[in-house]
């Protein structure tokens, strides 16, 4: 019996270290998108951090925790590689999807796109085993939320 309550507690803890971890590869690569250009604007970080509360549905306290930390490492920052292995593991195409629009956003919310952000969610888009297509629905979807088009 105590080790049925030991197994519970310590999938418990599995759990909420998954979802911690999900939320940090989460915030790395959006701080990636954003430090694309070589500039993290305050509008890139309240995108993502809207981005994470509304859309993806995480805690705004652990959000602005592991936004900060994951800026304060951005020139430390892992592979490309490192963030979509993991990503592709726990997330479903149409959640892939709806991250290539975020990161779209996100670039897009400094007004400007840069070479090096295209290319950055190109190289993601494939990493994550995204078509054209879909990246290129993604970014519309993106620019017409920005123009505030239905």
């Amino acid at each position: 019996m105590l080790n049925i309550l030991k197994n519970i507690f310590e999938n418990n803890n599995v759990i909420e270290d998954k979802k911690d971890d999900n939320l940090e590869i989460l915030c790395g690569l959006m701080v990636e998108a954003a430090n694309s250009d070589g500039n993290i604007d305050t509008n890139e970080v309240n995108k993502i951090t809207q981005t994470l509360i509304e859309t993806f549905k995480e805690d705004k306290k652990e959000v602005t925790t592991i936004l900060n930390k994951a800026i304060d490492n951005c020139n430390n920052s892992r592979s490309l590689f490192f963030y979509t292995s993991k990503i592709n593991k726990a997330y479903s195409l149409d959640k892939k999807i709806l991250l290539i629009q975020t990161l779209w956003e996100i670039v897009l919310s400094d007004g400007e796109i840069h070479d090096y952000e295209s290319s950055l969610i190109r190289r993601l888009a494939g990493l994550l085993y995204i078509s054209d297509v879909d990246s290129g629905n993604a970014k519309k979807k993106a620019l017409d939320k920005i123009e505030g088009k239905p």
